[in-house]
């Protein structure tokens, strides 16, 4: 038996809880880990209420949050090709199995080995946060030089987005709010604070002539404040906002293979994609990491040390 974190039916944080559950069976194409590190994603809260319940794989309640790990794999499923067990992994729990917990299962084909040199709790961030940076950014293929607005910036996506563009020597404009400044700045970039000043009007005097490319990750009417400072609606690349299309841009195209989660890691090894880890919580205070993930106050990345 381990303990775990979930939910024993949909709706707010009243519905969480603590149980005991024996450890999952890998099915076909999965692994069953020992997690070391859960990281905390808006898409966990969303999960538990109800909002997104395609994406939580069908399974009985009580369900496990959560959607990426970095852990050891204990016992490998059937048809699992490329990892061993005693492998140092991490990926996604795209199965439902959730990862707020001591033990749980990965789906093989989302998931990679840790490469040398590179800690567990690095890892456990790169599921979400590395491989949407690595998305937006090739599906937007700017040239060095070119300027981006990365709309809400401060988040553990936002400053992945905005690291790996200034990587990629690309002038980069956050907009966040004033929590968010300090850690957007210490990575090098322009800061918008959006409580303080009108981001429009402030993009505008900042970057005259448009931008070559925006990154939003706040959507709604954030979204639509800044859409029309790109200089083409198609260099308009929502990570949340499924709307976006209606203003001439696109959502992110996901990749979440084995092979865009080792490119992460060889990014993050590099140093250009190093995410900014702002809290490390135990297992037993992962309540705190969803609700401050989930009231929109975390600056960078959250995550629960399991292990």
């Amino acid at each position: 038996m381990g303990q775990a974190w979930g939910f024993g039916r949909h709706g707010g944080p009243e519905v969480q809880e603590f149980f005991d559950r024996p450890d999952p069976v890998p099915g076909r194409g999965e692994v069953l880990i020992q997690v070391d590190v859960a990281g905390v994603n808006p898409l966990d809260h969303l999960l538990r209420s109800g909002l997104v319940d395609g994406l939580d794989g069908g399974r009985a309640f009580p369900r496990v949050l959560g959607m990426e790990a970095a852990g050891t794999v204990l016992r490998l499923g059937e048809d699992v090709n490329g990892l061993e067990v005693g492998d140092a992994v991490f990926g996604f729990a795209l199965t439902g199995g959730g990862t707020y917990a001591e033990t749980t299962v990965l789906s093989a084909s989302n998931t990679a080995r840790i490469p040398e040199g590179l800690s567990a709790t690095v890892a456990a961030t790169l599921p979400v946060a590395g491989t949407t940076a690595v998305d937006v950014l090739d599906q937007l293929g700017l040239a060095a030089g070119a300027t981006v607005l990365v709309n809400g910036v401060g988040g553990g996506v936002g400053l992945a987005v905005a690291r790996l563009a200034i990587g990629r020597e690309l002038r980069v404009i956050g907009a966040g709010s004033t929590a968010k400044r300090e850690h957007a700045e210490a990575i090098g970039a322009r800061f918008i604070d959006y409580t303080a000043e009108d981001v429009a009007a402030a993009a505008r005097r900042l970057v005259p002539d448009g931008f070559d490319g925006i990154v939003d990750l706040a959507g709604g009417t954030a979204l639509r404040t800044v859409a029309p400072l790109a200089r083409d609606p198609r260099s308009v690349i929502a990570v949340g906002d499924m709307s976006v299309p209606d203003l001439g841009g696109r959502f992110v195209e996901r990749r979440v293979d084995r092979e865009n989660l080792e490119r992460s890691a060889r990014l993050a090894l590099d140093g250009l994609l190093a995410p900014v880890i702002t809290a490390v919580h135990p297992l037993s205070d992962a309540p705190a990491a969803l609700a401050t993930v989930e009231r929109g106050h975390a600056s960078g990345k959250v995550v629960i040390k399991v292990a």
